[in-house]
């Protein structure tokens, strides 16, 4: 008798041409990841081949029982967005002449924290105790200020494996949070923890007192900012940040009122600030940056549990389409 991992593992490429192709979609919480398999005859270049298929949105929160097919992308049957469709509307942004031609760019700093199944208290952290201050966690090493690495290390492969364009990751300030990039991504995560035993959380602020929240840091840069004099541009959208500040912190994320006090490394979440070097702004803006005179800027607002089509879209939209 095979090992369970055996067949997990097994290499159907030599038996068969058949593939299994995973759907995967958000759910109705907007952060719950849902998924399905079914079998395909062949490989699918093209995205846009793969065939339609539904499920039952009564059971995930997004449609009613007498009605429930959903697809996947998610519409109803009649080809309507559901409301929980976040891209549909990113699409038409983005879509846009003007945001097109600035060609954004986008790099989301992923935090999230690790728990233990049953406790749902941190890795590493003793049971119904703390570990020593933050301090010596931040891109540590070692058993005592490393928790987690294998899960962490195995997500940053699978995600390189998976073509997911990840950038880097890093042991965060709190011990048991760090850093990675989005909706796929958090799915392989959902996945990888699954296997680990460990239970990952994306709430903003997961355990009260002295210890620094979760974001996602969103960096950003247009074609303009990044050509010569594109300081000047940056400052306007930065202004215009401000302007819709009450707006975009609404749409950044549910429970961040807790993560953004004004303490450890965030701006009051009533406060627009923006500064060069300082963690402690609503935006920030690196010294390379202003040395150079173009370059790109750090909104340090979103929550860790913030929908990146939303935060995305509506950067691109205040930034190049919103006229104060």
């Amino acid at each position: 008798m095979s090992l369970l991992s055996d067949l997990i593992n097994l290499n159907l490429s030599g038996t068969t041409k058949k593939i299994i192709a995973e759907y995967i979609w958000i759910g109705g919480s907007g952060m719950d990841l849902r998924s399905k398999a079914r079998t395909l005859d062949g490989v699918v270049s093209d995205p846009q081949k793969l065939p339609k298929w539904n499920y039952d949105g009564s059971s995930t929160g997004q449609a009613p029982g007498e009605d429930s097919e959903v697809m996947c992308d998610a519409y109803t049957p009649a080809g309507e967005p559901i409301p929980t469709n976040k891209r549909y509307n990113a699409a038409k942004i983005f879509s846009h002449p003007d945001v097109a031609a600035e060609v954004p760019w986008y790099g989301i700093e992923q935090e999230y924290t690790l728990l233990q199944k049953d406790l749902k208290w941190p890795i590493g952290w003793p049971v119904g105790g703390y570990p020593g201050p933050q301090g010596p966690y931040y891109c540590g090493a070692g058993a005592d200020k490393a928790f987690g690495r294998d899960v962490v290390d195995s997500h940053y492969k699978a995600c390189l494996y998976a073509g997911i364009n990840i950038s880097g990751i890093n042991g965060e300030v709190m011990p048991g949070q760090l850093g990675d990039e989005l909706w796929v991504a958090r799915y392989i995560l959902e996945r990888i923890t699954e296997i680990a035993g460990v239970v990952v959380s994306f709430d903003p602020k997961p355990i009260e007192g002295d210890w620094n929240g979760a974001g996602a840091h969103t960096n950003y840069s247009t074609k303009s900012m990044r050509n010569d004099g594109g300081y000047e541009v940056i400052k306007k959208a930065i202004g215009n940040l401000q302007l819709r500040h009450k707006e975009h912190i609404a749409a950044y994320g549910e429970g961040n009122e807790r993560r953004l006090t004004g303490r450890h490394e965030t701006a009051d979440i009533h406060t627009f600030s923006w500064g060069v070097a300082n963690r402690g702004a609503s935006v920030r803006v690196g010294r390379d940056t202003e040395k150079a005179g173009k370059g790109y800027f750090e909104d340090r607002r979103p929550a860790s549990n913030m929908d990146p089509y939303v935060v995305t879209s509506m950067i691109a939209e205040t930034t190049i389409l919103w006229k104060p």
